[in-house]
């Protein structure tokens, strides 16, 4: 059962209020109450607990539940006629509200008039009264309220279309106005544009509200502010640096000139400050990151004299090695224009920059884009600036010596007294004020300030290059490896690349940890135990290749000062040909070892000569055209030199002519000296001479038809190198010969040939042999196979039980072992 609802009896209305200023008590009828006590003792007879407890259980009583009973009384007190006449019901069918466009809820209503229609309807079918009067039957009713229905749905739809096309004007006008505000926007930076670039002097205070426009939530007039600002500042800014006056300075008189163009450079250095730091909170937003990435680049680029340098050159750095190609390419292109374009900063640009990216390279312990140290290779160094120069003093003390012992003596020769020593100090003062104007006005720096930053630049390089080479011979516990990079070592290459460039500048006292470092990488994944232990840190062919080119490049460079054996490194060459992959692995360095190693102005010896023509003949059999004719030209230039080689072409039935102290050739041998390579003979060139492709044929053809006479003189023009690139080149556009030109050539060679094609059908059909035989032949051959199988199983059983009991006696022996000390 359910509680009863409680009803609520509302207290009776007070009087109306009465302030207190308005009641007036006057003396008599304080009088009239004094004389009268009698009459006022209702009061002091009032139930008060009473009304207290009506009161309370009114205050119970929720606000609004009070206020609508409020207003109930209110309306059954004053009634209004007029909607009482024209009221407006809501339809039983309507009775949930609908909501317009504009989130509003309203009721579809129905007249009074129809109201009353349904009722007299209804009361005439109950009560059979009024028989005269023409009733309406059921459809008729319906359609009848149908129709009010749908004349009511129209109004709404009026309404709610009027609605509708009001806010849709409304948005147009929006659209509009913002259209004509972008417009005008636009307009005025063009205008404030040309008159900055007209006379930026007059119209310097324009920058600010060229700011202020760029700070638009419209990202194209964002772009547009930007690029605006650069294409000025790129024009207005000098080609100094602007100092702003000290507190001291700017208390001192000075002209009116002086004032103007002080209040322009400090204006101007504010702006350029505005939009730099305008530029580096944006580049976080991916939206504006490619636009301010770019208007960065092109400052520091363009006026890298300027302020402010420090910051845009941060924000290149950091994202020189940013995952987005636009924005990589452009910090990589700034920065190579910094290292080319010294004069316009002075080569302190560059000493930053380098510095910055040798801390940007320790932070990501090596795992960066490659990019980001292949900008290295665009450093110049002069080399001219270590050397000692010889002073003017020693000239001159030449000069006077050579004079004395050639008898000469000066003519204007002034006695040696006081004068003579106050016209010489005059005459070295002046000097060096003459001196003094002649650098401030010549913009050149000083030889002890370039040395200064020439030699902070190649620290920073080398300790980079260094690092990057160490980390590159950690195991792989210690490396971390860098998603989206191709291994665990994305820098090694261009650092490889950058030692072999900058070798020669190198200090002495670091070579032979280099080259011990560069034998450690070139031997690194030969062995299977290496392999297995550091699968991840192994390192792929190219870069084994590229360690070795990069020894040979230190070695040509410092030959006067080292004395290295490079034989390991031939070692490792000879053993990566055979590892070499045409499409996993690089063949330009393969072209560029071939070309360092074997074909460049140096005397090999006689046994590792041969092993590497025999190797490469080998290799050439095996892969495309254009390896097969790098191979082939270095074959060819090995030959040339040495000349006892050359006996390889004999085709003796015990192999070359000329054996060394290994009389059989070892195709397996890892050393080449240990390969006896001259016991062999190059038959591969016989096969090559049929190659498909025509260059690789007929440079085959040519390298067999060399003859072992001694004065026999060739000279190569092409290198491996050109061989290469020319073979890839072809290979794109190459097509393979068919079957045509081969009957052709048969048909040319004669009749003989002829009729040894006709003859041969009817040779097979009388050879052909008997099918008892050959099933007699299988049977033997496949019991054979059986037979070979079930000896094998049978002794991979014999050896487990032998295993087996061995253990089983180890057991026993270690059980009786217990039972003794037990």
């Amino acid at each position: 059962m359910g509680k009863k609802k409680q009803k609520v009896v509302l207290p009776p209305e007070l009087p109306p209020e009465v302030l207190e200023e308005d009641i007036e008590v006057s003396d008599e009828d304080l009088q009239f109450v004094n004389e009268n006590v009698d009459y006022a003792g209702f009061v002091s007879n009032l139930d008060t607990r009473s009304i207290t407890k009506h009161v309370t259980r009114v205050a119970d009583v929720k606000e609004d539940a009070l206020e609508s009973l409020y207003e109930k009384r209110l309306r059954k007190k004053q009634p209004n006629k007029e909607i009482e006449e024209n009221a407006i019901e809501v339809h039983p069918v309507d009775a949930l509200p609908v909501k317009t466009l504009d989130g509003k809820l309203y009721y579809r209503t129905v007249p009074k008039e129809i109201k009353k229609v349904e009722s007299e309807s209804n009361e005439g079918d109950a009560t059979g009264q009024d028989m005269n009067v023409v009733k309406l039957t059921k459809a008729e009713k319906w359609a009848k309220l149908k129709k009010l229905r749908k004349e009511a749905k129209k109004q709404a739809k009026e309404e709610v279309q009027q609605t509708s096309q009001a806010e849709v004007l409304d948005e147009v006008k929006k659209d509009l106005s913002a259209e004509e505000a972008n417009e005008s926007k636009k307009y005025k930076l063009a205008e404030l544009g040309m008159a900055l670039l007209a006379d930026p002097e007059s119209n310097i205070k324009s920058l600010r509200e060229m700011l202020e426009i760029s700070k638009d939530g419209n990202k194209a007039i964002v772009v547009l502010g930007l690029k605006s600002l650069l294409a000025v500042f790129k024009d207005i800014i000098p080609g100094y640096r602007i100092r702003l006056p000290t507190e001291k300075e700017q208390e001192m008189k000075v002209s009116k000139e002086v004032k103007k163009m002080r209040l322009y450079e400090s204006t101007l250095l504010s702006a350029y400050k505005a939009y730099v730091q305008r530029l580096i909170a944006i580049e976080q937003q991916t939206v504006y990151k490619r636009v301010s990435v770019r208007c960065i680049c092109t400052l520091l680029a363009a006026v890298p004299h300027f302020n402010f340098r420090e910051n845009l050159l941060a924000a290149v750095v950091r994202n020189i090695s940013s995952r987005d190609d636009v924005v990589r390419n452009l910090c990589c292109a700034s920065v190579k224009s910094l290292f080319i374009n010294e004069g316009k900063h002075g080569g302190e640009a560059t000493v930053e920059a380098v510095q910055m990216i040798a801390e940007l390279v320790k932070t990501h312990n090596c795992q960066l884009h490659p990019d980001s140290i292949q900008v290295f290779m665009f450093l110049s160094f002069d080399e001219d600036l270590g050397k000692p120069r010889v002073s003017e003093v020693d000239n001159k003390s030449k000069n006077k010596k050579s004079k004395k012992r050639k008898g000469f003596e000066e003519p204007n020769h002034l006695p040696d007294n006081g004068k003579k020593k106050t016209r010489q100090e005059m005459m070295t003062k002046t000097r060096e004020e003459v001196n003094a104007d002649f650098k401030a006005a010549s913009f050149s720096q000083d030889l002890s300030e370039r040395r200064r930053m020439q030699s902070q630049t190649l620290s920073a390089v080398f300790q980079t290059f260094f690092r990057i080479l160490k980390h590159a011979m950690k195991p792989t516990s210690e490396a971390s490896s860098l998603l989206g990079a191709s291994g665990s070592h994305p820098l090694l290459v261009p650092c490889l690349n950058g030692v072999g460039k900058f070798s020669h500048l190198i200090d002495l006292d670091f070579m032979a940890d280099l080259m011990n470092c560069l034998r450690k990488l070139a031997g690194n994944g030969s062995k299977s135990e290496d392999l297995s232990e550091n699968s991840s840190n192994y390192l792929t062919v190219s870069e084994r290749l590229l360690c070795c080119i990069v020894a040979f490049k230190v070695m040509r460079n410092n030959l006067d000062a080292l004395n290295v054996d490079l034989q390991d490194f031939f070692v490792q060459f000879y053993n990566l040909i055979l590892e070499y992959r045409p499409g996993r692995d690089q063949g330009e360095v393969l072209a560029e070892a071939l070309k360092i190693m074997l074909c460049d102005d140096r005397q090999h010896d006689m046994q590792r000569a041969a092993a590497f023509i025999k190797r490469l003949a080998t290799f050439s059999l095996c892969f495309g055209s254009a390896e097969s004719m790098a191979a082939l030209v270095t074959i060819k230039h090995l030959l040339q030199k040495n000349v006892k080689c050359r006996n390889l072409l004999e085709n003796d039935a015990g192999g070359g002519s000329v054996a060394g102290a290994i009389v059989k050739y070892q195709p397996y041998a890892s050393d080449p000296n240990l390969s006896g390579a001259l016991a062999s003979v190059l038959w591969e060139l016989n096969l090559l001479t049929k190659h498909y492709h025509p260059a690789v044929s007929t440079m085959a053809s040519g390298i067999s038809t060399m003859g072992t006479a001694n004065n026999q003189v060739y000279h190569s023009i092409v290198s491996p190198q050109q061989a290469f690139k020319e073979s890839s080149l072809e290979q794109e556009s190459f097509v393979v010969s068919g079957d045509i030109k081969r009957s052709n050539n048969k048909r040319k060679r004669g009749n003989d040939t002829l009729s040894c094609v006709k003859v041969q059908p009817d040779v097979n059909l009388k050879d052909q042999p008997n099918e008892n035989e050959v099933r007699k032949k299988l049977t033997e051959h496949f019991l054979l196979l059986r037979d070979i199988t079930e000896n094998q199983r049978l002794r991979g059983e014999l050896d487990q039980t032998t295993l087996s009991l061995n253990l089983y006696e180890q057991y026993k022996k270690q059980k009786r072992k217990t039972r003794k000390i037990s």
